[in-house]
């Protein structure tokens, strides 16, 4: 979907998912990918396909993207209190930013490597996300508004090509994320997904990304 809002049509196409949720375990892992690709991962396409396969080396296994002047999201729906459990971290590794890549720019809204999460709503148009994004221009540590909707967050966890071909380790704290960005409490969360997109830019681009964990805290020292 080249210059339009990604989030819109991610919105419409959650739904309402809300659902109870039961206990919640100190660490949880969305999927490992040591079997592929786990059940209830779903594809959204939003101009072409970005081609995600599970994958393994000699150290770890990991889903490997790949777009070409393309964008497609894989989500997995999962609905839990991020008050009882804040904590997110994954791993990730880009070939390369994005020379088009820019965050002010409705023509440069691609990123090699994102990891976000949605928090829908009853009506769709306030639905609320925080995307994590290797950032092309934006530096490291600073956010802002998409530039298509106020509705999602982009936050530069890592910027530039500087840590280009190599696996770095995240955590963020959604639920503060949510608070600092948004200004209110967070509704619950109804899913998490990784996207390589590159339609707007019609470039090229390459990552990996580790599995995604859950956790009530940081791990201990």
């Amino acid at each position: 979907m080249p210059h339009a809002c990604k989030l819109l049509t991610i919105a419409a196409f959650f739904g309402l998912t809300l659902s109870a949720a039961g206990s919640s375990p100190r660490e949880q892992v969305l999927d490992s990918y040591q079997n592929g690709l786990a059940p209830g991962w779903e594809t959204k396409s939003f101009a072409g396909q970005t081609h995600y396969t599970a994958e393994h080396d000699d150290k770890q296994f990991y889903i490997k993207a790949t777009s070409n002047a393309a964008a497609s999201g894989l989500f997995r729906k999962i609905t839990y209190d991020s008050r009882e459990q804040p904590i997110l971290r994954w791993s990730w590794k880009i070939e390369r930013t994005l020379s088009k890549g820019d965050e002010r720019a409705k023509a440069g809204d691609d990123y090699a490597a994102r990891v976000y999460v949605v928090f829908p709503s009853i009506f769709f148009w306030n639905t609320k996300a925080l995307n994590y994004i290797w950032a092309n221009t934006l530096p490291k540590g600073e956010a802002l508004p998409n530039i298509f909707t106020a509705n999602a967050m982009m936050i530069a966890v890592e910027s530039g090509n500087g840590r280009a071909g190599q696996w770095m380790n995240e955590e963020r704290n959604i639920y503060e994320d949510f608070k600092k960005y948004f200004k209110t409490e967070p509704p619950r969360v109804g899913a998490i997904a990784i996207m390589t997109d590159t339609d707007n830019t019609g470039e090229t681009a390459t990552a990996w990304y580790g599995p995604i964990i859950i956790a009530k805290d940081s791990p201990q020292p």
